[in-house]
């Protein structure tokens, strides 16, 4: 960043720059600011991927895999019999899991997968940015986000 005022400043003594071009450089980098965070946490390993599933609680567990495969063509990769969830996707992979709990009806967390994921080094850096991940059945190794809804964080 100073590396870049610099630069806007110098072209400015040097006539190459009009003083508004200089504050709309200078009005663009404080906007920017925001992404500071955004690039630190790319360069610290965690850098988000894709979505990578979405469980949903809800009433009817055979019903809801029922309507996932036969609207989406989605197949049953892996349960938990035990505690009642299913995860369905394709080529082993799961896109939707459903969990027969209530409240129904609800989204109860998302899966972002993230490069090179290396749990210790997430925990680190998250740690380090004021934010503690917790684990747990439900949404696994996950944070929270502002609103309270649990964001996991899986290998991408």
């Amino acid at each position: 960043m100073e590396a870049i005022i610099s630069s806007l400043l110098n072209r400015f003594e040097k006539g190459a720059l009009t003083r508004r071009d200089l504050i709309q450089g200078l009005a663009a980098l404080t906007a920017a600011g925001g992404t500071a965070s955004y690039a630190q946490a790319q360069d610290a390993g965690i850098k988000a991927a894709k979505i990578d599933h979405v469980s949903i609680q809800v009433t009817d567990l055979p019903g809801s895999i029922a309507f996932y495969q036969k609207l989406f063509g989605l197949t049953v990769v892996s349960e938990d019999k035990p505690n009642e969830i299913v995860r369905l996707g394709g080529a082993g992979k799961a896109l939707v899991s459903l969990h027969h709990k209530s409240p129904t009806g609800l989204v109860d967390h998302f899966a972002i997968g993230v490069e090179k994921f290396n749990k210790e080094q997430v925990t680190q850096q998250l740690k380090a940015r004021g934010v503690t991940p917790q684990e747990n059945l439900d949404a696994g190794f996950h944070i929270k986000d502002p609103e309270g809804i649990s964001v996991q964080i899986v290998g991408g």
